[in-house]
């Protein structure tokens, strides 16, 4: 079988091996009095230079515990400037660090905690009741929480990278939500990130006097390597919050003059109708960057016309560490995620496995040195994900036009987008079916304006038994995320299901189509 392969319309870049820290820091000691971080809310700052000092004093003191290679360190915070200082400091001794989404409840977090055998949790005083509830039955031995004396006890002496092999030396295990099951541990090494910032680093086009906010969490692999660690290394300053409110972003934008704002579509939708918008000065902001789902042109025009800068978009998922393809500078086309990265190579394949040329529709296929190396304890989803040959399935529809530029035209997975976080409806069905009043149920996502997709489910009762949506919502509630909470419930008799068993989404999504849910 012949294979259509799509590259880059740019050269390929040289990829250094080298620790990811190293990498990120690479114009610490010129930039030593820029402002690195600044915490929005509070304006509390640190300069590049003490950005580094904080980050090795703060390795010496966790390799002095014991802290090193083989070691992952769990990290449960919102964004702050202390985020990149645990980040960073767990990768210069050695170790690995798994990104916990402060917003889990403790089953949530327990889970991650064993899956990826975490022995520390470093957190905030808001999340550290479920830090301390999630670490029983699990290995952690010991929570520090960012603003108190356990974590001013954990600086020691600074220590130098300890020396690990790029290649193979996993930094990070974020969690990507998989169709079917709990979330997967994918393993990102210090390779994987370095390539993938060398790569966006070519095509981002940074000035010298970069301000940007940083809304997007950096627990998420987005605002992980996109804002916090491609913004580092190309000396911006960075101005963090810890969850998103339309009037502060407003307000930082206009006080710190930012000219770099990274979004998912529900910002830019705000940003394009939101009356409030005109009550501020945004006229510093050169380009909008939206990641994380789709977004339609005609909001992006509209979007930008009304802040007077462009609107582009790319394209990443978190087992590209994250980013495959993203538009170059300002130079967009109306709903393309852009072209593919420098050492990107992209194949669109039919469901017979063909490869489809320009302008025809297949699943995305990637491969390049950002691929993750695979999911943790998971060879069985690695291996349905990553082939033979090294090209990565990414579960969406895409198209690729004769300039290069790519389009995401449907997906075939399953995950529900809810306002760019990743829903994986089997999660919220297995759950579902242990109340005891469900006898079977299915989870789709309709669209919404606003959110994206609203997570909806359809419940078969058992015979005799009754109860409401809403009690079928709380009891959801109750266990997991905010994001991941059932909006919308109907009640059918029955569950559309192929032969095999496997429920027909598409018959449940178009019958909501239909109703106008």
């Amino acid at each position: 079988m012949s294979s259509h392969v799509f590259t880059s319309p740019l050269p390929n870049a040289e990829l250094p091996e080298v620790p990811l820290t190293q990498y990120v820091l690479q114009r610490a000691a010129e930039l030593r009095d820029r402002p690195a971080m600044v915490d929005g809310p509070t304006g509390r700052s640190y300069t590049f230079g003490e950005l580094s000092d904080h980050i090795h004093r703060l390795a010496g003191g966790l390799a002095a515990k014991g802290f090193g290679p083989g070691s992952t360190l769990a990290l449960l915070a919102p964004n702050i400037p202390e985020y990149a200082t645990v980040f960073h400091a767990a990768a210069v001794a050695g170790g690995t660090v798994t990104t916990i989404n402060p917003v889990y409840g403790v089953e949530e977090v327990r889970f991650q905690l064993n899956d990826a055998k975490a022995t520390m949790i470093v957190t905030v005083a808001d999340f550290a009741e479920t830090a301390r509830a999630s670490m029983t039955q699990s290995e952690v031995t010991e929570v520090v929480v960012i603003g108190e004396p356990s974590f001013e006890d954990l600086y020691g002496e600074p220590i130098e990278q300890v020396e690990i092999d790029p290649k193979t030396q996993v930094v990070v295990l974020p969690y990507s939500s998989g169709t079917t099951g709990l979330p997967k541990g994918v393993m990102l090494t210090h390779y994987n990130l370095v390539s993938n910032l060398v790569q966006t680093q070519t095509i981002m086009e940074y000035q010298d006097d970069e301000v940007a906010l940083a809304v997007l969490p950096f627990f998420h692999i987005y605002g992980m390597q996109v804002l916090m660690n491609s913004l580092l290394a190309e000396g911006v300053t960075v101005v963090t919050m810890p969850r998103f409110d339309m009037t502060q972003a407003l307000s930082l934008i206009q006080e710190h003059r930012v000219t770099q704002f990274f979004a998912v579509p529900p910002i830019v939708l705000g940003l394009a109708k939101a009356p409030i918008v005109d009550d501020f000065d945004l006229s510093s902001v050169r380009k909008v960057f939206c990641g994380a789902a789709p977004l339609g042109g005609e909001l992006a025009q509209e979007a930008s016309k009304r802040l007077n800068c462009a609107v582009v978009q790319g394209y990443g998922m978190t087992e590209l560490s994250p980013v495959s393809h993203a538009t170059k500078g300002v130079d967009f086309k109306p709903g393309s995620n852009g072209i593919a990265l420098p050492n990107t190579e992209c194949r669109v394949v039919d469901p017979e496995g063909n490869d489809q040329g320009i302008d025809e529709e297949g699943e995305l296929w990637i491969r390049g040195p950002q691929v993750m190396v695979g999911y943790l304890n998971n060879p069985e989803a690695t291996a349905e994900t990553i082939d033979a040959d090294g090209w990565l399935r990414t579960g969406d529809v895409a198209r690729i036009d004769a300039d290069g530029h790519m389009y995401i035209v449907d997906r075939v997975k399953e995950l529900i987008k809810y306002k760019g976080f990743q829903v994986p409806p089997a999660e919220l069905e297995a759950l579902m079916v242990t109340h005891p009043a469900v006898a079977d149920v299915a989870v789709v996502g309709v669209p919404d304006v606003e959110a994206g997709e609203l997570p909806k489910a359809f419940v078969v009762l058992k015979p005799g038994v009754e109860a409401s949506a809403q009690d079928l919502q709380d009891f959801v509630g109750s266990h997991v995320a905010s994001y991941k909470r059932i909006r919308l419930v109907e009640f059918t008799d029955e569950i559309p299901k192929s032969a095999s068993g496997k429920i027909l989404r598409r018959l449940l999504r178009g019958q909501s189509a239909n109703e106008g849910c």
